[in-house]
């Protein structure tokens, strides 16, 4: 501008200049609040399209390990020598219980009494013997943002063959108990998994009333599971649960372990003829096999 304009001429020639630059300053707020809204719905759709493509959850199974002092059974594919006979009748139940695995026991649990379930659920075998569990807890992770719910699941793919062990020991206590979690037969019968819990519902099938929800932060889903085999045999079955996401599907899906395998659980009941049966605890060491009337802590293992 000539420096001999007037004051005037200064004075519009600067109203000009700012009035351009807000507007243009304004414009580019306004173009970048327009395109706001679908850039976050790109980005959100992105999020949801990636979470979708996620596994909906793992699977992870431990087999409970068991505690001495509680009602147990453990189960050996040989004979006891004379020296661990010995070694064994002389122990307690916590050294008894430790030895036993040192030896390659495999740990049973007697299986919840459902004292409070419908009397459509039988208790025990069709013969009246007590059953025994494979107990395991079973975890569903997810690391999804969003939530997905299992509904139901049921066993696949079982074979069983009768059992290899050859001894057995029994710790038994006086009474029954019931422990929070479900139940299952293998192979399953009617309306199981069910309820072990020793309140309302006991018995009923857990998906009745129940689901399972994981991810959307929720911490993983598990669940202690008595698996219980028929009476002499060992089996292998795995598990397909249906499952319900937040992007409406809806299937079936077969768990896999940590390998990426098909997920397959070992249950075991108690062998038919044992060549050896200890039983201990409120008595003292019985050697079952060796007695010609069994008494009635040797008929609870």
């Amino acid at each position: 501008m000539d420096p001999a304009a007037s004051r005037r001429k200064k004075i519009l020639w600067l109203s000009v200049t700012a009035t351009v630059t807000l507007l243009s300053v304004l414009g580019g707020a306004l173009l970048g609040y327009y395109m706001i809204k679908p850039s976050v719905t790109r980005e959100n759709d992105s999020n949801k399209g990636y979470d979708a493509s996620q596994a909906p959850f793992t699977a992870s199974v431990q087999t409970e390990l068991g505690d001495p002092r509680q009602d147990w059974v453990m189960v050996l594919d040989r004979e006891l020598t004379e020296g661990e006979t010995r070694k064994l009748t002389s122990s307690d139940d916590a050294a008894a219980f430790a030895y036993l695995r040192s030896l390659g026991g495999r740990l049973l649990t007697y299986a919840s009494y459902l004292e409070h379930a419908p009397k459509r659920y039988p208790q025990g075998t069709s013969t009246g013997n007590t059953e025994f569990s494979r107990t395991f807890k079973l975890r569903l992770l997810s690391t999804r943002s969003a939530a997905v719910v299992i509904d139901g699941w049921k066993a696949t793919g079982v074979t069983c063959r009768p059992s290899t062990a050859k001894t057995v020991v029994g710790h038994p206590l006086q009474g029954g108990s019931a422990y929070q979690g479900i139940r299952v037969h293998v192979p399953p019968r009617g309306g199981e998994p069910v309820l072990t819990d020793d309140d309302e519902g006991q018995g009923e099938p857990y998906f009745d009333s129940h689901i399972i929800e994981v991810g959307n932060g929720q911490s993983s889903g598990a669940m202690r599971v008595e698996a219980i085999a028929p009476q002499g045999q060992s089996c292998e079955w795995g598990i397909k649960v249906h499952y319900v996401d937040a992007y409406q599907k809806a299937q079936w899906l077969q768990l896999k372990d940590s390998a990426g395998n098909a997920l397959r659980i070992r249950t075991e009941s108690v062998p038919a003829d044992p060549r050896q049966k200890w039983v201990f605890g409120s008595v003292p060491w019985t050697a079952c096999h060796q007695k010609l009337e069994e008494g009635s802590l040797c008929d609870m293992v």
